[in-house]
């Protein structure tokens, strides 16, 4: 049977913005009798500018989005954020997902735009390339840059193909039809693509500034205009300290250099603003690569392997010829989102299926190979795929939420029926919805959102460090300063091996390599945290005020306190308990300390507050 308007509208609201919905929200929802009252409010999910920073964060795991290099020199990616940004950006946009693959593997490639911000956003996307973990101090340079190479492959395959394309570096793929050639044909296409600034004893990854040519060129004109002044006044200060030239025009000399430090000021206070640089890759010289025999660069076979894409696909989508000179990147991303590839659209669809389900209809959703699990439902995954490709809005992936979620699949509730349950214990026919615990993000997001305080600011850096800066994150108070912002979690610096604690316990998983599908456990350091972090008992005190404040009548108060956590109001027996809970509750505040019984019944609300927030209704979407 479909489910409830209330657990409807709760489970599409964390679903589409992460966010619980607003008692308001619930009750315009309830009290709309239209046929198409969900629609309405799916397309007014859509249009928040929450979306994006939901959506943004299912691509960033598959990313392998950080904020720090993590290996052996866990250096500050300081401008990772900027990523992150276009990312999200180009979720609530609802960029064609063509297009938005072809910017994060060719942006610097694409026609030259006139328009500026066009232009950044192109050079930003291609990040996607630099955001894994190096071993930034190894100093066998070569192999340094084959790894490199190993891990865009492999992130490239499983993000995007669904398949694991790095099996291949030191010999044919065991189970897929992929050789070391067609590896190395890979290879050569990202050898030929810049994405370290320098190999020196511990390298720099590749950065580029979101400027235009001239806007560089005033920078380096005024810098160099600062350098020559300097060069002047540190010239006049030693001539001013020439005890051989003291008694000629002393006074006149220190005037000099008294009205060059003016000038300078004068010139610095004029500079141009500062340029603003963002991870990104270029084209290198093109190289074709040889098999490297067991994947040792130290063991090379005779002859170089042309760059190209996987040979097994190209009976149905052929790669353009790759011109002399170019690395082969625009090729092989036009290759992945040519329409005739039979990859590329069913493996996103996949992953809006599963993020919507708990479980895609592939199973594996970053293994469609021979290892990887069939589809439960081929037939379904096939019409989404196509209907992806070529619906009213082709590549559009508010419209597959659309499709999606107007489905009576979609609309069903987690029931359970005993006989559907003997036939499929897991559910992999779809006879109910799945009841699914929300990720770390949500739950630290529903806390403060709950409480009034979440902080709705977009974009920009919380990492206070740069580049060369290596990071270390004091978790004072179990979350470090950085962490105690009220900002969305998406926000939150991702630092490789010092991991916010709250995502370790929530299972955010490994940073360093792309995460398809976050893992669900139930353990006990899951339930100490929501009982006795502060972050939970400063938010549940948040609350448990505003109810104060708000409601005067404690049934009432109760009702509201239901609606605001749980979008419904609490049954009978919820109410009489919960009046118990606060008597008891009140009457051992008083004990703990002496107190008015209004202060007493004051902490017992706020302890019922806390208790409903750690409860399992509070974190699970029905």
């Amino acid at each position: 049977p479909p489910a409830d308007k209330r657990t409807l509208i709760r489970r599409a609201t964390f679903d589409l913005i992460g966010l619980p919905p607003t008692p308001a929200e619930v009750a315009a929802f309830v009290a709309d009798d239209s046929p198409d009252a969900f629609a309405k409010v799916i397309d007014r999910l859509l249009a928040s500018p929450r979306h994006g920073e939901r959506w943004g964060r299912h691509w960033l795991d598959l990313a392998r989005y950080a904020d720090s290099n993590g290996s052996d020199e866990n250096k500050a990616y300081a401008n990772a954020w900027r990523y992150r940004d276009y990312v999200i950006d180009s979720f609530n946009r609802d960029k064609p997902y063509d297009q938005f693959l072809l910017e994060q593997i060719a942006g610097d490639l694409l026609p030259e735009t006139t328009d500026a911000a066009q232009q950044y956003d192109r050079w930003t996307a291609t990040g996607f390339l630099v955001l894994g973990p190096k071993m930034l101090a190894e100093q066998d340079k070569e192999k340094l840059v084959m790894d490199i190479i190993d891990e865009q492959i492999d992130v490239l395959g499983q993000s995007v193909l669904g398949l694991t394309l790095g099996c291949a570096r030191c010999h044919d793929h065991k189970f897929d039809p992929i050789s070391d050639d067609d590896y190395y044909a890979l290879a050569g296409i990202f050898k030929s693509t810049k994405t370290m600034a320098n190999l020196g004893f511990v390298s720099l990854w590749m950065q580029r500034e979101l400027a235009t040519p001239e806007q560089i060129a005033a920078r380096k004109a005024h810098d160099k205009s600062v350098d020559e002044m300097n060069k002047r006044i540190a010239a006049a200060a030693k001539d001013l300290k020439d005890k051989s030239k003291e008694a000629e025009g002393k006074e006149a000399r220190e005037a000099a250099l008294q009205a060059m430090r003016e000038e300078l000021k004068q010139l610095e206070a004029q500079a141009p603003p500062a340029i603003p640089e963002a991870m990104a890759v270029a084209d290198a010289k093109a190289v074709d690569v040889p098999v490297h025999i067991r994947g040792s660069h130290l063991n090379l076979a005779a002859t170089p392997v042309a760059r190209a894409g996987p040979a097994v696909l190209s009976h149905l989508v052929k790669m353009d010829a790759i011109p002399p000179g170019q690395s082969g990147r625009l090729q092989l991303a036009q290759w992945i989102t040519d329409r005739d590839n039979p990859l590329t659209s069913r493996v996103m669809v996949n992953r809006l299926w599963q993020a919507h389900f708990g479980e895609g209809l592939v199973r594996s959703p970053s293994n469609f190979g021979l290892r990887g699990e069939a589809p439960t439902h081929p037939e379904l995954l096939d019409h989404l795929a196509r209907q992806f490709m070529e619906g009213p809005t082709p590549w559009s992936i508010k419209s597959m939420h659309r499709a999606i979620m107007l489905s009576n699949a979609y609309r069903m509730s987690t029931r359970h029926d005993d006989r559907a349950a003997q036939i499929d214990p897991d559910n992999r026919l779809l006879w109910r919805m799945n009841r699914r615990r929300l990720e770390a993000e949500p739950i630290r997001d529903a806390l403060m959102a709950v409480s009034g305080k979440l902080d709705l600011t977009m974009g920009g850096s919380l990492l206070p460090t740069k580049n060369d800066d290596y990071v270390s994150v004091s978790f004072r108070n179990g979350g470090g300063e950085i962490f105690q912002t009220p900002r969305r979690a998406v926000y939150l610096p991702v630092v490789r091996n010092a991991l916010y604690p709250l995502f370790s316990i929530f299972d955010y998983g490994d940073a360093g390599v792309p995460i398809a599908q976050r893992t669900n456990t139930t353990v006990s350091h899951q339930a100490l945290f929501m009982l006795n972090s502060p972050l939970v008992m400063d938010q549940a005190a948040a609350v448990a005020a505003a109810m104060l404040q708000t409601e005067t009548d404690e049934a009432a108060r109760l009702t509201a306190l239901y609606e605001r956590l749980f979008a419904r109001p609490p049954t009978k027996d919820e109410q009489a308990r919960a009046m118990a809970f606060l008597d008891v509750a009140a009457k051992l505040a008083g004990q703990e300390k002496e107190q008015t019984p209004e202060a007493s019944r004051a902490v017992a609300w706020e302890r019922m507050c806390h208790a409903l927030m750690a409860s399992s209704e509070f974190i699970y979407v029905e």
